[in-house]
């Protein structure tokens, strides 16, 4: 790509960008719109122009909000997760702020932390080693180079003490991802802590999940024998138990129910605006039984439906008593009286072989995905293995399905297939639309079930919480896209060939990415800033969901609930955004010696998402879980790869240089094996279990165990009221086993 190529390309995106950014600033002013664009706010019963500056609604304004919120309006908005992504930390010093004289440093969140690396390593990167290479000649009388390559390192001439300099700010870069990492993981471990150890009552805090229960004696329940066994271990703590039931057939019952009442819900609204002057009596809405509401008999809504709940309720009420009596699988939340006896029997090894009585921290009621909570250690081990060979599969040979899928959606064989569709496609200008875009549209649906694929996968695995599915999704998709985008563009059409090369000599991959990777640095510099600009202009738009929700809105809404349900916002969706920032981070920092200028896109890619994204955390996303920054050691690693990808290719690219001292770069390798080891060793423990120093902060009032309790019955499982709690543990078991309430 040439300099003009580049330019009118980055100039392309900007334009996009700010053109993006006037829309949202104008669409945002309107009240009908306030759904779309400040959902949270709205959830939250707050004002979304209360206490906003004449200034806050320019085209900028919503910058200096985002700069001006502190950690603790994160916090409140979108929880600590969305802290742990967003919130700034600044070197380590103390911030003032207008809400307090002076603020806990604020927490180093991830796109923060790489944007620190990248600030920190271009204050040295830029100013050095741009004029060491632009003052070289190696690309002298070469065709084809472009003046910004002239600014590489490819422009440095073989064996030149130039080199040196190259050498030397990989270990810098090296140096700096240390220390940020160190400071980040730090503070992250503490602000996870101060959540952990607030006076607030949570019920998570105060349960623990049992998995691989021993199948019990023949005259017991499986709640009796788990309440027998944690009475006998936590005489003094122990305070109930819920036993995971197969509750498939009581929920699929109690859909209906729900289904019924939105109908009738509706069905009362259309009839009430069906009544006019002309016609006070008004229609009444009616549907036809049979499949879609399109056949069967014509039936009165609002009658047949609540005739339809008074003949469902006693058969829920039947099937709720089955479930709990004899559809009890082999797994339980165990409850207990005070949030530091949860924490120690968390950590306390129960039983004296590892397949039964396995204990760990119970997800948020809200996060757990019952059908997996009773599957066996081994089934989950097997599970394991087969979804991380199918994944490999995935990331490595995708080309072939999606050359597949090419393949059959060309013109002519889909003439050959759907012969129906030839009276269309022979169109001459219908064809010649379809000939340029039908493979594009092919892969581009792909790649867009490609999240909800790994989803999918990740939930096969057996993993019982949606946080821990977010992240195990997350990796996945993390080593997918950098390989296929990264290493799979650098590469190139020798792709296979490399593989093949890669399989018989592991070590030659170095070597390639080596020469490959100077050659396609335009490209990303072109590929980051039409990201930061086009993906965050897109993003702080909101203009798909904007049309989504006014159409639903006048075509398909009648209720308030299906008004809310349309403009529901939903999360931050970490399994997507956090990869595709893991990208960007890997790309720059591969890039930031061999071709600096990437640094300051990365730099802009980095602090616009942060402001964006702090923004939608702020207005728009509502949490659907709280891990407390549990993704953040998943990140770290993941930096730590990116870091070791990056070690790893310099030493091969300056190698190629014929630079004598370029061995000097190994011991940066062993030097990153050893950091994350030490990191892990330090940090990890408490992400893995909570402290008990952390779990043994008093409470601001006696905790309702009873609450506590109801929290984990599935919704269709739930007694009306909390004194029926008793009914509910007997259809389980008839032995009480409560301990007092600390």
């Amino acid at each position: 790509m040439d300099l003009a190529s580049f330019i009118t390309s980055v100039l392309t995106s900007f334009v996009i960008f700010v053109v993006l950014v006037l829309l949202f600033t104008w669409l945002s002013r309107r009240p009908g719109n306030a759904m779309v664009y400040y959902p949270s706010l709205l959830l939250r019963g707050l004002d979304p122009w209360e206490g906003r500056r004449r200034g806050s609604r320019s085209p900028v304004g919503w910058i200096s909000d985002a700069i001006s919120a502190s950690e603790t309006d994160v916090v409140a908005a979108g929880g600590v997760d969305a802290a742990v992504y967003l919130v700034f930390l600044s070197s380590g010093t103390p911030i003032s702020d207008e809400h307090s004289t002076i603020i806990s440093i604020d927490l180093l969140p991830f796109a923060v932390a790489v944007l620190s690396i990248l600030v920190y390593s271009g204050i040295i990167l830029l100013p050095v080693l741009l004029p060491v290479a632009g003052t070289d000649n190696a690309l002298e009388g070469a065709a084809g180079f472009s003046p910004i390559e002239k600014l590489a390192l490819g422009n440095v001439q073989k064996k030149s003490a130039r080199l040196w300099a190259f050498l030397l700010s990989v270990y810098w870069v090296s140096f700096v991802t240390y220390f940020v990492l160190w400071k980040s993981y730090k503070h992250v471990s503490n602000l996870r802590a101060t959540a952990r150890s607030t006076p607030e009552i949570k019920p998570e805090e105060f349960a623990v999940l049992v998995r691989d229960l021993p199948r019990p004696s023949p005259d017991e329940t499986i709640k009796d024998s788990v309440d027998s066994y944690f009475r006998a271990l936590h005489p003094n703590t122990f305070y109930r138990s819920v036993v995971v039931t197969d509750h498939t057939k009581a929920d699929k019952i109690y859909q209906e129910i729900e289904g019924h009442k939105q109908k009738i819900a509706r069905a009362e609204v259309v009839y009430a605006n069906s009544k006019t002057e002309s016609n006070p009596e008004g229609i009444k809405p009616t549907h036809r039984t049979g499949l879609l509401g399109l056949i069967g008999k014509k039936v009165d809504t609002i009658e047949y439906c609540s005739e339809q709940i008074k003949e469902l309720l006693p058969k829920l009420e039947a099937e709720q008593k089955t479930t709990l009596r004899e559809k009890q699988q082999r797994a339980a939340i165990v409850i207990f009286n005070s949030r530091s006896a949860a924490a120690s029997a968390s950590q306390t090894l129960h039983a004296q072989v590892f397949d039964k009585w396995t204990v760990m921290e119970a997800p948020e009621p809200r996060q757990i995905i019952w059908p997996n909570l009773p599957r066996k250690i081994y089934e989950r081990q097997i599970r394991q293995a087969v979804v991380y060979t199918i994944v490999f599969l995935i990331v490595c040979f995708y080309i072939i399905p999606i050359t597949a899928i090419s393949a059959v959606t060309t013109l002519e064989n889909l003439r050959e297939k759907l012969p129906f569709l030839k009276v269309v496609v022979d169109q001459k200008e219908i064809k010649t639309v379809l000939e340029a875009y039908l493979p594009q549209l092919a892969l581009i649906l792909f790649l867009a079930f490609l999240p909800a694929l790994l989803m999918f996968l990740s939930k096969a695995e057996g993993i019982p919480s949606q946080s821990h599915l977010v992240r195990a999704a997350s990796g996945k998709y993390f080593y997918f896209i950098v390989f296929n985008v990264f290493i799979g563009y650098t590469l190139g059409a020798t792709l296979f060939k490399s593989l093949t090369t890669v399989i018989n000599h592991p070590t030659g991959i170095v070597n390639m990415l080596a020469k490959s990777l100077p050659g396609s640095a335009t490209f990303f510099l072109t590929f980051v800033a039409l990201k930061f600009f086009v993906g965050y202009g897109l993003e702080l738009s909101r203009l798909v969901p904007l049309i989504i929700f006014h159409l639903k809105r006048k075509y398909l809404c009648k209720t308030e609930d299906e008004v809310k349900a349309a403009w529901a916002p939903g999360d931050l969706r970490y399994n997507t955004r956090v990869p595709n920032d893991m990208l960007i981070a890997t790309v720059v920092l591969c890039y930031s010696v061999i071709a600096p200028l990437i640094i300051p896109f990365g730099v802009a890619y980095f602090a616009l998402g942060w402001l964006v994204a702090k923004n939608q955390v702020l207005r728009v996303y509502v949490p659907s879980y709280e891990s407390n920054g549990r993704m953040w050691p998943h990140m770290h690693t993941r930096i730590i790869a990116a870091l070791l990808l990056y070690q790893t290719t310099m030493l091969g690219v300056i190698g190629l240089k014929v630079f004598l001292y370029a061995p000097i770069l190994v011991p940066l390798i062993p030097m990153s094996f050893i950091f994350a080891h030490v990191t892990h060793m330090r940090f990890y423990p408490a992400f893995d279990k909570t402290p008990l120093e952390v779990a043994q902060h008093e409470l601001k009032e006696a905790p309702n165990m009873d609450a506590i309790y109801t929290a984990y019955i599935p919704q269709c499982l739930k007694p009306d009221k909390l004194e029926d709690l008793d009914v509910f543990e007997d259809a389980q078991s008839h032995t009480t086993s409560r301990a007092p309430s600390i």
